[in-house]
């Protein structure tokens, strides 16, 4: 069985830490990316989510959103599903949104990455 909690590091070398997993499903941790939009060092920013209870089969889908607050005017959503190998390693895949502010209504086409 997939056990969200612990720490995560991604393709890009980005950390997740997830702290608390609550008996309901609900979690937060910590993201330190190493990608920014403004170019600039990794920075660590708060993740708050939930994951989907499941019974005895199949394994759980969660989503998070993790809020840029201290480098970028930024939110990202996440949504995924945690897998196990046959040799017990743990995965999870993920697709993400982001969305970025922008000035008017005129530029939000190029908002949402």
């Amino acid at each position: 069985q997939c056990q969200l909690n612990g720490l995560w590091r991604n393709d890009q070398d980005s950390l997740m830490e997830i702290s608390v997993l609550s008996d309901n499903g609900d979690f937060h941790g910590q993201y330190l990316t190493r990608v920014t939009l403004s170019g600039g060092c990794a920075q660590i920013s708060p993740l708050k989510g939930t994951q989907q209870q499941l019974g005895e089969e199949g394994w759980p889908t969660f989503a998070f959103t993790v809020r840029w607050d201290k480098f970028s005017n930024a939110s990202t959503a996440f949504v995924g599903q945690c897998f196990v190998d046959a040799g017990g390693k743990e995965t999870l895949t993920t697709m993400w949104l982001l969305r970025e502010a922008v000035r008017s209504l005129e530029e939000d086409w190029k908002a949402t990455r």
